[in-house]
């Protein structure tokens, strides 16, 4: 099964990603669309799956986690005791973590790829070695302090000008 957006439900995905407190009254304005059609059309992409939640973003520097790092780790794929174990395992219990932002299975020389925040170098250099070096199946690190952020967004890119169509499986 295909799902079709058209022009009006990007421009309300575009509207949503930028301002999610904005109501189904301003939206409408927005895209001179009557209000029980924005209404629908949100309700459906909730739905759907195309819109899944609502939230706010925080400042980190307002909630003194204004350090960010990335980190490479490589997976043994076992145990200390020798139980295999897989990149989703160590994965899982990795952003478990709070200061965990994110958690990816990649492709290459490393086998995940982790965002984490902290207040400063050293509650991640703690983090790295009292918390994540003790995850059976870790088998190394490589810590890559940001120093700046140009950008940094949730938002996924809306072109307006043509229909997409979404197959459900990739939803």
């Amino acid at each position: 099964m295909s799902v079709k957006l058209d022009e009006k439900d990007l421009a309300i995905l575009t509207l949503i990603q930028e301002n999610s407190k904005l109501t189904a009254n301003q939206i409408a304005k927005k895209i001179s669309a009557p209000i029980t059609t924005v209404f629908a059309k949100i309700k459906r992409m909730e739905e759907l799956g195309i819109i899944k939640q609502y939230r706010a973003v925080l400042s980190p520097e307002k909630l003194n986690l204004a350090t960010a790092a990335f980190i490479l780790a490589s997976v043994s794929y076992h145990t200390n005791d020798g139980k295999p174990i897989t990149q989703r395992d160590v994965a899982t219990e990795i952003a478990q973590f709070p200061e965990v932002q994110e958690v990816h299975i990649i492709t290459g020389d490393w086998d995940l790829l982790v965002k984490l925040r902290a207040e400063n170098v050293e509650a991640i250099g703690k983090f790295v070695v009292d918390k994540l070096r003790n995850i059976q199946g870790l088998d190394k690190t490589l810590t890559c302090m940001v120093f700046e952020t140009v950008k940094e967004s949730t938002s996924l890119p809306q072109p307006l000008k043509r229909t997409h169509d979404f197959s459900k499986s990739s939803l």
